[in-house]
């Protein structure tokens, strides 16, 4: 757990962030995350149909996705080895094909499998390369009581929450760094009980809400982005987002990357400017590939430095 004494109380961050190759290397990291799959179909338009349209996409794809799944990806692709991924599938075709690309991706897969239908989207992704996404299906996550090897998050440096119930959430908490999204659900963070050692949100999005007092203990750090206009760390000030060289090719998956990064350095002991440079990198990275996960950060195959997902023939998921 992080210094409860507000560590970041005298940091102003709108310098950050840094230049990539400033931010000094990852040292050895064990991350997990605990977190929901979803099965998402993504369709490329030139803009969202109106009612009654009929349209043609321009392109196609499936794969799994959803908040849990791209931290872990962007994780294990930050540190280069596999990332322990504590989720629930249901025991479906779907399910059993999303837990066969996920492990191909790398991640060490923990699955509470249910007898419920593994959840699905449809991401319309536009012109602008925003998305609009429809879920299909309850959400499905693990919870304490499964039979799952929790006790190894003990060994961990850091770990992140996307869904979880309580009873997950104080297994959670057992390593070195927690953090969580909103979208792990304000009543259940209450529940659990626990300090986070950063609550990442997105600011633009009202499933995200938090309002100082929501959770107590409260959290250490609270993130909330704001697109490209950066963000905001209380403790800490303002953030700015990189500045960007060529269009966004696909939002999807980009506040989970920075939301991964954010983590990772946080659980490296980092600056809280170095930690949030790192996480604003990932968010950009992830803006210039198709798909969540083609255009993430990744770490060069030298092991030194980091290099774009899509620069090394990563797919679009």
């Amino acid at each position: 757990m992080l210094n409860n004494s507000d560590p970041y109380a005298s940091e102003t961050l709108t310098a950050v962030p840094l230049p990539l190759e400033a931010l000094p290397p990852l040292p050895r990291l064990n991350l997990a995350v605990v977190g929901h799959v979803e099965m998402v179909s993504f369709v490329e338009v030139a803009q969202l149909p109106l009612a009654g349209a009929i349209t043609t996409a321009k392109a196609f794809h499936q794969c799994p996705a959803g908040g849990g799944a791209v931290v872990a990806a962007q994780l294990a692709r930050l540190t280069g080895q596999p990332v322990p991924f504590f989720t629930a599938l249901g025991r479906d075709r779907i399910g059993e094909q999303a837990a066969r690309e996920l492990t191909a991706m790398g991640l060490e897969l923990h699955v509470a499998w249910r007898e419920a239908p593994t959840r699905q989207a449809i991401t319309f992704i536009d012109g602008d390369g925003e998305r609009t996404i429809t879920v299909i299906g309850e959400r499905l996550a693990a919870n304490g009581s499964d039979a799952l090897p929790w006790q190894t998050l003990s060994d961990c440096d850091g770990v992140f929450v996307t869904a979880a119930d309580a009873a997950a959430l104080r297994q959670a908490r057992r390593a070195k760094v927690l953090t969580a999204t909103p979208r792990t659900r304000l009543g259940v963070l209450q529940e659990a009980g626990v300090q986070l050692d950063a609550l990442i949100g997105s600011a633009l999005d009202p499933a995200e809400t938090y309002c100082d007092g929501d959770l107590i203990p409260p959290p250490t750090l609270v993130v909330r982005t704001e697109g490209d206009r950066g963000g905001h760390v209380t403790p800490g000030g303002r953030f700015l987002a990189p500045q960007r060289k060529q269009p966004v090719a696909d939002t999807y998956g980009a506040g989970d990357s920075f939301a991964a990064g954010v983590t990772a350095a946080l659980a490296a002991q980092w600056p809280l400017a170095a930690a949030i440079s790192l996480g604003c990198h990932c968010g950009a990275a992830c803006l210039d590939g198709k798909g969540p996960y083609g255009g993430q950060l990744r770490l060069a195959e030298s092991g030194k430095g980091w290099v774009r997902g899509m620069e090394v023939g990563a797919g679009g998921g």
